[in-house]
């Protein structure tokens, strides 16, 4: 993972424990990165080198998240009110 961010394991596990990507864990707890991840860390690097703080950037994610929600949930309410 340090090659294909270019980040430190110690950044990496920084920024899991700030709670900013959330690998997977095989049985053994070894650390499974998926494609998202990578990029996702990658964008948390620039974020921080552009003077980010961790906090600020895990709150615009949840911004993005609810955005991401109530967009899902119009769609599913959309969808079931055709149905009728």
């Amino acid at each position: 993972m340090s090659e294909l961010t270019g980040l430190s394991e110690r950044q990496i596990r920084y920024y899991e424990e700030r709670k900013l990507v959330f690998p997977e864990r095989s049985k053994g707890g070894t650390r499974k990165y998926s494609f998202a991840d990578v990029e996702r860390l990658v964008d948390i690097a620039n974020k921080m080198e552009d003077g980010m703080q961790t906090f600020e950037i895990r709150k615009q994610e949840m911004k993005k998240s609810d955005v991401r929600d109530k967009m899902l949930r119009g769609q599913l309410n959309a969808a079931f009110k055709m149905r009728k």
